[in-house]
């Protein structure tokens, strides 16, 4: 799901003469950066109490009466500065729910985080931390003067890669005023992109999200610009090994599981030292490995940290195969070859309904070979995700994919296409009769040990399940290495084993690429013979790869949103630098 990219432009200003401009200009040489905050504001301790029978919530210094329907809790602060919803559980000492927080500035979505809050003393009251997903931008505009003699700018934007899109070739000023343009085009000078005011060395631009005050970097000062806060210290790096924490994840170092150190530690120099002189330059954010089910590598670049969540993009649509097999696991009474239509349409088919649409099912979803006139790449596709997630009119996603035209039989061809996953979460929510972020709760996030993460919603206030779920690097590492066990972590099944390997094998072809249930499948040589891979992948880098010949899993999450270098991770990382690190069993 994407937000439309928006340039604000500030009034225009009278420009001075030329070579005044280019003398103005070099004077902005440099690295400069800025951050917006939009909040939330309401965070922290939730009290949950009941007196003389009724339910009040307070958070953040704001109350207010909260409903009890069964074992279910609800609640929604004024204004729509949040809302909660859980469930009274183990005899009434616990409530298990999710905070949902306001529709973020960045990305135009709202998300469910988990809330548990337990009983204290005998008093009807409850108490649980809520930790809501920040809502921040970061803006980095790098300035050098080129061989030409004008000053070439790019800006560098790592939660949604707005450079890519605001494509800031060089920098022009006059006084106070600072021009970014584009790139000459066809004989053309380069159409102005922004504009700005220098003041008091802070460079005012309004871009998506606001007005940015850029101040400068000095040459000595650390910024997350560079991957490890300065440029040129790869050569210091030395491995050290991650931190056990009580996240189910074992650790050791790289000689215990039969990788090279030496190995890993030149692919994370390599990564260090990779030249940022464009706004296509690999943002890598993060890399993880593990073998033999324990985490061996982790280290992260750019200010991103094992502590702060990720945006996973795509690669959360592989989470939709793994929670819809958790959940048939579970009871849920769904199969690959249960009915779309009749699912949704409480147990029957509609008599009207076309025949192509009746013999749809749920691994045509899976595959994404559903038939429905539906693509990603066609910007004038009616199912493309754009075209769904961006209009206002039906805010029932579900309904609005159900209704699309069916252009090809079920199974013909697969095309990449968003909605077809999501419709997979209305399929389930129809089955199951509970929320998506709930099923998720009991059925992955639980039993894989994964306490805190953040699901963006639709209008109708569920999971959107065709991407975009943020979670912690080490905690979505977990599915990979749940396929990689056959559907188990630490001893508990999850899914069943059957399913994991279905759903990490070659089942249809999908563009250049082989795809299962929402894993992509891939090929490596490796030592004179070919071994399969399977990985989760996201638009920007994020990738969540397993190797079961080599019991390896791979994690990697990146900032090059939209641009094609974030294919550099399956296409050079892993073979030229992970493959060669595994020297042993």
């Amino acid at each position: 799901m994407r937000a439309p990219i928006v340039v604000l432009l500030v009034p225009v200003l009278v420009a001075g003469p030329l070579h005044a401009q280019s003398t103005q200009a070099a004077e902005l040489a440099g690295l400069w950066e800025a951050k917006l905050r939009f909040g939330p504001d309401i965070r922290g301790p939730l009290i949950l109490e009941r007196a003389n029978g009724t339910w009040h919530a307070e958070i953040a210094g704001r109350g207010t009466a909260a409903r009890l329907a069964g074992d279910t809790i609800t609640f929604e602060l004024p204004d729509g500065r949040g809302a909660f919803r859980g469930q009274l559980k183990l005899q009434r000492a616990r409530i298990v729910g999710h905070w949902i927080q306001p529709v973020t500035v960045t990305n135009g979505s709202a998300y469910a985080s988990p809330v548990t809050l337990t009983r204290l003393g005998t008093a009807e009251r409850w108490r649980g931390d809520v930790d809501p997903l920040a809502d921040e931008f970061t803006m980095y505009l790098k300035v050098e003067p080129s061989a030409e003699g004008s000053m070439r700018a790019f800006l560098v934007n790592p939660e949604r890669n707005i450079g890519r899109f605001t494509r800031v070739a060089s920098l022009e000023r006059a006084g106070q005023v600072v021009r970014l343009l584009a790139a000459p085009a066809n004989g053309q000078a380069g159409s102005e992109l922004a504009e700005g005011v220098l003041r008091d060395d802070v460079l005012s631009i309004s871009l998506r999200g606001g007005t940015y005050d850029f101040r400068r970097v000095d040459r000595n000062a650390a910024s997350d610009f560079y991957p490890r806060g300065r440029p040129g210290v790869g050569a210091a790096y030395a491995y050290r090994a991650p931190i056990a924490l009580d996240d189910g994840w074992p650790v050791g170092t790289p000689e215990q599981v039969g990788l090279s150190r030496a190995a890993l530690e030149t692919l994370v120099r390599t990564l260090i030292d990779s030249p940022l002189d464009s706004v296509s330059s690999p943002e890598i954010h993060g890399v993880l490995i593990a073998r033999h089910g324990t985490l061996v590598l982790e280290e992260y670049f750019h200010g991103e940290h094992r502590d702060k969540p990720h945006d996973t993009r795509s690669a959360a649509k592989s989470l939709t195969a793994t929670l819809l097999g958790a959940a048939i696991y579970a009871g849920v009474p769904l199969s690959p070859s249960s009915l779309v239509y009749q699912v949704m349409n409480g147990g029957t088919l509609a008599r009207d309904l076309e025949p192509r649409k009746r013999v749809l099912t749920m691994e045509h979803l899976l595959t994404m070979s559903s038939g429905l006139d539906c693509d990603d790449s066609d910007p004038n596709s009616p199912g493309n995700e754009d075209a769904i997630t961006q209009q206002t009119g039906e805010p029932d996603w579900w309904q609005l994919t159900l209704a699309l035209k069916m252009i090809r039989d079920p199974g013909e061809r697969a095309v990449y296409c968003s909605v077809q996953p999501n419709l997979i979460g209305g399929v389930l929510r129809k089955a199951a009769g509970r929320p998506l972020p709930e099923l998720f709760h009991d059925l992955v996030a639980e039993p894989l040990e994964i306490r805190r993460y953040w699901m963006n919603l639709t209008p109708t206030g569920d999971a959107y399940m065709g991407g975009g779920v943020r979670f912690l690097p080490r905690d979505f590492m977990k599915l990979g290495q749940l396929m990689i066990n056959g559907g188990t972590w630490h001893g508990r099944r999850v899914v069943n084993a059957a399913w994991t390997k279905r759903a990490t094998s070659p089942l249809v072809q999908l563009g250049n690429q082989k795809y299962g249930y929402l894993w992509w499948v891939m090929e490596y040589p490796y030592r004179g013979r070919t071994i399969q891979a399977f990985y989760a992948g996201g638009n920007g880098g994020q990738v969540v790869m397993g190797i079961p010949a080599l019991d390896l899993v791979v994690a990697f999450y990146g900032g090059n949103y939209n641009d094609p270098v974030m294919f550099q991770v399956q296409r050079r990382w892993v073979p030229e630098f992970v493959l060669p690190a595994v020297v042993g069993n």
